[in-house]
């Protein structure tokens, strides 16, 4: 504990002085008081991660029988990314990347939580999954314990799924003590070790979340809470850090709601109730957008909106697959930002960019400077939101080493650099190559017939997988692996 302490006293010292001299303003900068140094002019920021929601579950991203207004309007308002990804095919180990920027293979942490048991491989099969911890070690500097440096208020709403302790751990720590309050935010509304709500209507039987009144709607609460953290916030800078449950498994929706999907069925909606999830997560993002606009907030924040992996209920189509697997239609996300007077409003950018970006973006929003002895995967993206020339990055990667809850998905490793994608199976090292930019699809397995290019790719990742640490897979002897 102590040296934690130490740790998070020298980064608030070092992120002021960078701050001094990026600014020219020599060190009398040191000398302000806590609220001096809280300056009107850095941007509040929001970030709305929901939970399971495939790239093309909103209308702004070509479902035209879903009502999402409230992020169409947020996209036409900002920058709508087309190739947004995130960190990996399940939720555990994007949220991880998101609060460190690093890649969930090199925080060790690559599958949802709990997920199986040590040592776990599919029936028939000798590859073993690869070891995973399964909760963020309190030793990780987050985004919020560095935003907290400089004065801003943090808040955690929503899901968490970072803290998950067995019962029997020989660890000495408990989950409490590994929540969102002890992980930088001020505040924590909902995030324990759940990955899913028991029920999205009260009594939801969230450990951190105090019941109001039994029938009480789940994407409402959380919107309540997220309203009204900003109007007690509103004269100062502020990080609120919105997880919504929705739109993960229980299927729980407003039964007028489902009614209306039910007669819209059809492709792009597989399942009604999920449908009605989404405009009723959209809803409610809709009412704390207007409290944040009512607030006099609007031109002084930073909102970015994405998912936590690719959906699982909804309808992919035309992308691959789904939550779980390394195909389109598990990394690839819908992504949006808003930032007034600093994105210009109805941008689409084409660039791949993945969830390990948010923590350096967010750090050079706030001109703080990078966390000393603390490796970063991702890229800032204010170079994208300007739309300028200085993101330089030329490849993102994945590894998912372990079997998802549905244990349908192959274990692998990707690259994919410009609109070209290799896909890495583990077992026995088979190449998928796609051209996504005419096959967004992942029909056509171009590694057959471009050899030299897939074999270049293949080199590149497994660079990356030895430079980042990353857990392999194990053959075990004795059976005959038919996977």
């Amino acid at each position: 504990m102590f040296e934690r302490q130490t740790r998070r006293e020298f980064l608030k010292t070092i992120g002021i002085v960078c701050l001094c001299v990026a600014a020219g303003a020599g060190c009398s900068r040191i000398k302000r008081s806590p609220s001096e140094q809280s300056m009107p002019s850095r941007p509040n920021i929001v970030v709305i991660m929901a939970d399971d929601l495939g790239w093309k579950d909103l209308h702004c991203y070509g479902n035209e029988r879903l009502d999402t207004p409230t992020l169409d309007r947020l996209a036409a308002e900002g920058m709508r990314f087309t190739c947004g990804y995130a960190a990996a095919p399940v939720c555990s180990p994007t949220r991880a990347a998101m609060m460190t920027g690093q890649a969930p293979g090199r925080l060790n942490l690559t599958n949802h939580a709990p997920g199986h048991k040590d040592g776990f491989s599919l029936e028939g099969s000798n590859l073993q999954e690869a070891e995973s911890v399964r909760h963020l070690a309190l030793s990780y500097v987050t985004i919020a314990e560095r935003l907290s440096e400089v004065g801003y208020t943090t808040a955690h709403i929503g899901k968490w799924h970072l803290s998950y302790v067995p019962r029997n751990s020989k660890e000495g720590i408990a989950e409490p003590d590994l929540r969102p309050d002890k992980q930088g935010f001020d505040i924590n509304i909902g995030g324990c070790y759940r990955g899913g709500p028991p029920s999205y209507f009260a009594p939801y039987r969230i450990p951190t979340l105090p019941e109001r009144e039994e029938g009480e709607y789940l994407p409402q609460r959380l919107a309540d809470e997220a309203i009204a953290f900003v109007r007690e916030n509103h004269d100062k800078p502020f990080f609120l850090n919105w997880w919504p449950y929705s739109v993960h498994y229980p299927m729980q929706a407003r039964e007028a709601l489902i009614a209306k999907y039910r007669r819209r069925q059809g492709p792009g909606i597989k399942d009604p109730v999920y449908a009605a999830m989404i405009e009723g997560m959209d809803t409610e993002i809709g009412r704390f957008l207007k409290a944040l606009d009512d607030a006099g907030l609007r031109d002084n924040t930073l909102v970015i909106f994405k998912s936590d992996n690719g959906g699982y209920n909804g309808d992919n189509r035309p992308l691959r697959g789904f939550k779980g697997t390394l195909y389109e239609g598990g990394i690839r996300i819908p992504w949006i930002v808003r930032w007034p007077g600093k994105v210009e409003s109805g941008t689409t950018c084409n660039t791949p960019v993945i969830s390990m970006d948010c923590y350096p973006t967010l750090l050079e929003v706030a001109g703080l400077p990078p966390t000393p002895d603390h490796p970063i995967d991702g890229k800032s993206l204010l170079p994208l939101f300007e739309q300028s020339d200085r993101f330089d990055r030329d490849a993102i990667y994945f590894h998912y080493p372990n079997y998802a809850f549905h244990k349908k998905n192959r274990l692998g490793g990707v690259i994919r650099e410009g609109d070209y994608k290799l896909v890495k199976r583990y077992r026995n090292g088979a190449l998928e190559l796609y051209n996504l930019s005419d096959d967004i699809g992942e029909k056509k397995n171009l590694a057959g017939q471009s050899h030299e290019l897939a074999g270049r790719l293949e080199r590149k990742l497994d660079v990356w997988l030895r430079e980042t640490g990353a857990k392999m897979p194990v053959m075990v002897g004795g059976l005959e692996d038919r996977q």
